[in-house]
């Protein structure tokens, strides 16, 4: 399982995540010129390398248009990304980081979401920072997102709002129930931009992770202080031992005068914006009127975003939603060698040990066809392969 796991004993803000994961290895023209799709003018992304207490890494500074505007509320910069010509995935993953922003400080301030006017973060170059970010993690396409305790720093914060003890008020409400640290420096360490990132993408903190580190990224911070302000990020593999335990939610609507054919093309755009899996139930409404129950199931941050989808998407008129929690299966892909050509193959283990695997259709098909062979001449040689690499081959179930 492919993990990325953030160091943050220095705490965390928005640049410093987009430099760390450019420093590990996310291309950074690709990645500017995926923000052109953004659709804003007035801004550059500088990538530099530079160094805190001997760790060198790479540090990023997104300059602005002293003209653009410092204040947006949540509808403008939402209006913005949805606007945008950005992956499904991308928007709705960063309107996600805004809505946690945007419920924390609601709480704070004692108001609704929508009302909130953003200052420091409505600013341009907090919002390249965050959609820049949610591109990079994007792209390393990891299955799991783990943290470390947070340091939160010290000291006291200039904000709009006046002077306030760091951390910010915001970062404390968006990081409740998530272990934390006080005073390794005296300054602001995290910032609610990066409390944000880690409340909306981060599956579990750990003190002590168990994974197998492939790459290491710093992102080099713009302070000073007696311990390296640094963001440490590592993308590896974790080996797991017991079956994988997790909190969704699931989003259902009951649709009964929708053109069917529509359905592929929603099915399409909530996997694309994130969703976990998504599926068609036939049922009887009242006066027994033949209908669908589309059911989606994903991350509880990204609820908001597929909610809206369903409801532009579709006749629907209301989503129902509720927590479920899931227990998974550790999964990992082999490419096979057969006789034929390779294969992947998707293996599930439990508690460590190889329980059942299967082939991947589309590429059985597609040597069936090369090959001139029947598809299950293909099943069949993917079962001999698991054999002689020491997998039972009856964990192939699903041989024609």
């Amino acid at each position: 399982m492919s993990v990325l796991y953030y160091d943050c004993f220095a705490g965390i803000s928005g640049d410093m995540h987009l430099a760390a994961l450019l420093d590990l290895g996310v291309d950074y023209d690709e990645l500017v010129r995926e923000l052109t799709g953004l659709g804003v003018e007035g801004y550059g992304v500088q990538a530099t390398r530079a160094s805190r207490k001997g760790v060198f890494g790479t540090q990023i500074r997104v300059v602005t248009d002293p003209k653009q505007s410092t204040h947006r509320d949540l509808r403008q910069i939402e209006a913005i990304i949805g606007a945008s010509s950005l992956r499904e995935s991308v928007r709705g993953r960063a309107i996600a980081v805004f809505r946690r922003l945007a419920e924390a400080e609601a709480h704070i301030h004692d108001t609704s979401p929508d009302r909130i006017h953003f200052h420091e973060v409505g600013a341009l170059d907090a919002i390249v920072d965050i959609v820049g970010g949610v591109i990079a993690l994007d792209r390393l396409n990891v299955e799991r997102v783990l943290c470390s305790p947070v340091e939160l720093g010290g000291g006291m914060v200039h904000c709009a709002h006046g002077v306030l003890p760091a951390p910010a008020p915001a970062t404390l409400e968006l990081l409740k129930s998530v272990p934390v640290k006080l005073g390794a420096v005296p300054f602001e360490a995290t910032t609610p931009t990066g409390a944000a990132l880690l409340a909306t993408f981060v599956d579990e903190y750990v003190t002590q992770p168990e994974l197998i580190v492939n790459r290491v990224g710093y992102g080099i911070g713009h302070r000073d202080g007696p311990i390296p302000n640094v963001l440490r990020v590592c993308l590896g593999e974790q080996r797991a031992n017991s079956d994988e335990w997790r909190e969704l939610c699931v989003l259902e609507c009951n649709i009964d005068d929708m053109n069917p054919e529509c359905y592929d093309h929603v099915l399409e755009r909530l996997f694309a914006a994130g969703a976990n899996d998504a599926w068609l139930t036939a049922t009887l409404m009242k006066k027994n009127r033949p209908a669908t129950v589309l059911s989606v199931l994903c991350a509880p941050a990204l609820g908001p975003t597929l909610t809206e989808l369903l409801l532009t998407e579709t006749t629907t008129l209301g989503v129902r939603q509720y927590p479920v929690t899931r227990t998974a299966l550790a999964r990992e892909t082999l490419q096979v060698t057969t006789r034929y050509g390779e294969v992947t193959v998707k293996l599930a283990r439990h508690q460590g040990r190889p329980l059942r695997g299967k082939p991947e259709y589309e590429d059985c098909k597609r040597l069936a066809l090369e090959q001139r062979v029947p598809i299950h001449a293909i099943y069949a040689a993917v079962r001999e392969a698991l054999s002689s690499q020491e997998l039972a081959p009856e964990l192939v179930r699903s041989s024609p």
